[in-house]
C-alpha cells in the first residue's frame, strides 16, 4: 500500500512538503452494478432496524400469499373465459408486488436483482391476446414461482429473530409479574419459573433471546437477500439477450472510439511532428546552400534546425504519453495515477492498495479515467482537494475519487463522464456519481477484473 500527497501551490512554488493523506469515502453504490456486493445501507442496517424490516418482510408475505392466490384462481378460471379479463391486471399486481422486493433488496442489503422484461399488460389488443402474452412471458411465471415460495421459505427465515425476539421480552418483561398467578407448571424455555431466583434467570435468558434475535437480523436480511436474487431475477433467457445485445453495444463503441482515437493520432502527427519535420527539411536545405557563401546565416538556420527538431520530439513523446504513457507501461497503475497527481495544480492525496500488475487494458482504461475525473474537477467542480483510492478485492478494481467541490455533476449535461462510462462498459466496469449540491462530488469505477502479474509500483510516499 503506497499513499503519495501532491504539494500544494506554495510547496511548488518553494518547499516539497505533502499535505495529510485522508481517505476516500466510498460512494453509495451502485446506479447500476456488479454486482451482488453490500452496500453501505446493508451494512449500516443492524440491530432494531433490521428487526423492523424483517417484520415488514414478514408482514408482506400475507400480500405476496393474496396475490399469488389470486393469479392462481384467474388461471383456473380461464377455461371458461372469466380468466382472460382478470389475468393482465393480476399479473401486474404480482410484478408490481415482485418489483417492491427488488427495490427493498438493493435498498437494504445492497444485492442488486435484474427484473425481468416489462409484462404486455397494455390495453392494445382483445382479453385473449393480453391474456395469452402474459402466459408466453417467462417473466410471470418466474414471478408466480416466487410468490409461493416466498410465504415458506423466505417468511420463515425472516420469522426467526423475530420470535426469538418475542420470545425474550416475555421472559424478560412478562414472566416476573406473572409467575406467582401461574403457580405449578411454568416453565419458560428450559427454566421452571417457580421461584424468584428461576424467575430471574428466566428474564437473563429472555434478555439473551432478544440479544441473540438483534444480532441475528442482519444476517437473515443477507440470507433473504441471496435467495430473494436466485428467486427474482430475471429468467436466464432474458440475461443471455441483454448480454448480447450489452456485447453488441459495447463493441460497437469500442469500434467507435478505436476510430476516434486513429483519427486523433492522425491529426496530432499531421498537424505536430509531420509540419515540424517538414520545416526542418526545408530549413536544412536552405542552410546547405548558404554554407559556402553564407557561414553565419548557415549557422543560424542550423540552430533553428536544432531546436525544431526539439520540438518536432517533444511531440512525438506527448502523442505517446496520450497513447500509452511510459510510467503505465513502466511502473504500473499506481505510480502511474501518482504521476497524474503530481502534474494535478488540485491538491490530490492518492491511496494505493493494489496486490500486483492489472491486465494491461484494464489499467490503461482507470489512467485515462482518473485523468478524466481530475480534469472535470479541476475546471467545473471549483475544487481545492482530490483523494482518490485505488484497491482491488474479489476481482473486481475500485477506483473512487473525492473532490471538495461545489457538487451537482450531471453525466447527460457532458461528455466527460459518459466517455468515461463508455470506456468502463467495454469490461463490464460501472460509474457511479453521487453528487449533492455543495458537495463533495463522490465517483466510484469499478473494473472486474484479476491481478495477475508481481507487483512493480513504488509502496513508498513521494512528493
Amino acid at each position: 500500500m503506497g499513499r503519495v500527497k501532491r504539494p500544494g501551490t506554495a510547496a511548488r512554488q518553494g518547499t516539497a512538503a505533502g499535505g495529510a493523506a485522508a481517505r476516500a469515502a466510498r460512494g453509495a453504490q451502485r446506479a447500476d452494478a456488479t454486482v451482488a456486493a453490500r452496500g453501505a445501507g446493508g451494512r449500516a442496517a443492524g440491530g432494531w432496524a433490521a428487526v423492523g424490516r424483517c417484520q415488514l418482510l414478514s408482514l408482506a408475505g400475507f400480500a405476496v400469499t393474496a396475490v399469488g392466490g389470486l393469479v392462481v384462481c384467474t388461471l383456473l378460471l380461464l377455461p371458461v373465459g372469466v380468466g382472460f379479463p382478470l389475468l393482465p391486471p393480476a399479473a401486474a399486481a404480482l410484478r408490481r408486488l415482485s418489483d417492491r422486493y427488488r427495490s427493498w433488496t438493493a435498498r437494504w442489503t445492497g444485492t442488486r436483482i435484474s427484473p425481468p422484461e416489462p409484462l404486455a399488460v397494455d390495453g392494445s389488443g382483445s382479453r385473449r391476446r393480453r391474456a395469452a402474452a402474459v402466459l408466453g412471458d417467462e417473466g410471470f411465471w418466474h414471478d408466480l414461482r416466487w410468490a409461493w415460495l416466498e410465504p415458506w421459505a423466505g417468511g420463515v427465515l425472516v420469522a426467526v429473530p423475530l420470535a426469538l425476539i418475542e420470545y425474550g421480552a416475555f421472559g424478560a418483561l412478562v414472566q416476573p409479574f406473572i409467575w406467582r398467578l401461574v403457580g405449578d407448571g411454568n416453565w419458560y424455555a428450559f427454566i421452571p419459573v417457580e421461584s424468584t431466583a428461576t424467575m430471574l434467570a428466566a428474564a437473563v435468558l429472555g434478555l439473551v433471546f432478544v440479544a441473540a434475535g438483534l444480532r441475528l437480523a442482519p444476517r437473515v436480511l443477507d440470507l433473504h437477500a441471496r435467495w430473494s436474487r436466485r428467486t427474482l431475477a430475471a429468467p436466464h433467457s432474458t440475461e443471455l439477450v441483454r448480454r448480447i445485445e450489452h456485447l453488441a453495444d459495447t463493441r460497437a463503441d469500442a469500434l467507435d472510439t478505436q476510430a476516434a482515437e486513429l483519427r486523433r493520432i492522425e491529426r496530432d502527427l499531421h498537424d505536430g511532428a509531420q509540419a515540424r519535420l517538414v520545416a526542418l527539411g526545408m530549413t536544412l536545405d536552405k542552410a546547405t546552400r548558404l554554407l559556402d557563401t553564407d557561414p553565419q546565416t548557415a549557422r543560424e538556420l542550423l540552430l533553428v534546425v536544432r531546436s525544431t527538431s526539439e520540438r518536432a520530439l517533444q511531440d512525438l513523446r506527448d502523442l505517446v504519453h496520450g497513447i500509452h504513457p511510459p510510467v503505465l507501461a513502466d511502473r504500473g497503475l499506481g505510480d502511474a495515477v501518482r504521476s497524474l497527481a503530481l502534474d494535478s495544480f488540485l491538491d490530490v492525496d492518492v491511496e494505493v492498495r493494489l496486490p500486483g500488475r492489472l491486465p494491461a487494458p484494464v489499467e490503461s482504461a482507470a489512467y485515462f479515467a482518473v485523468g478524466e475525473l481530475l480534469a472535470n474537477a479541476a475546471k467545473h467542480s471549483g475544487a481545492r482537494e482530490v483523494r482518490i483510492r485505488l484497491a482491488h478485492a474479489d476481482t473486481v478494481l475500485r477506483v473512487t475519487v473525492t473532490d471538495d467541490g461545489g457538487g451537482g455533476a450531471d453525466p447527460s449535461r457532458g461528455s466527460g463522464l459518459y466517455g468515461v462510462r463508455r470506456r468502463l462498459s467495454t469490461f463490464d466496469g460501472s460509474l457511479t456519481l453521487h453528487s449533492p449540491q455543495g458537495g463533495p462530488t463522490t465517483v466510484t469505477l469499478e473494473i472486474p477484473c484479476a491481478s495477475s502479474l508481481p507487483k512493480t509500483s513504488s509502496s513508498s510516499a513521494t512528493g
